[in-house]
């Protein structure tokens, strides 16, 4: 199964905003179709972006205009921007392949309310 790495998440005040990262470790970010999810507390966890290789992207109705999701390949790295944060964001974030049924530790994204 493929590994990455989710860092970036901290506390933040509400309108804030932070960049996670998703640093592949031994896979990479770019040849495979990457997603970004996120579970807050006592919810089911749900997919909120996707990168295709090509770099079309896709996001959930809930993210769309705050969020954005891009890649380094140099560093073999995608990363998440989040903007313009509100509390119902506080979640970890996991990042994967597409395919993938395995996840990562993530990364946790707390809004101060």
């Amino acid at each position: 199964q493929a590994q990455f790495v989710e860092s970036g998440g901290d506390l933040v005040q509400p309108g804030g905003s932070l960049t996670l990262s998703c640093a592949g470790a031994g896979s990479s970010v770019s040849a495979e179709i990457m997603t970004w999810h996120r579970q807050a507390p006592g919810k089911a966890r749900e997919w909120i972006a996707t990168l295709f290789p090509g770099g079309a992207t896709f996001y959930a109705d809930s993210v769309k205009g705050r969020f954005a999701v891009s890649r380094d390949e140099g560093k073999n790295t995608m990363y998440l921007q989040l903007n313009d944060l509100t509390t119902e964001d506080t979640a970890t974030y996991y990042c994967k392949q597409h395919e993938a049924t395995t996840w990562g530790q993530g990364t946790q994204v707390t809004v101060l309310s």
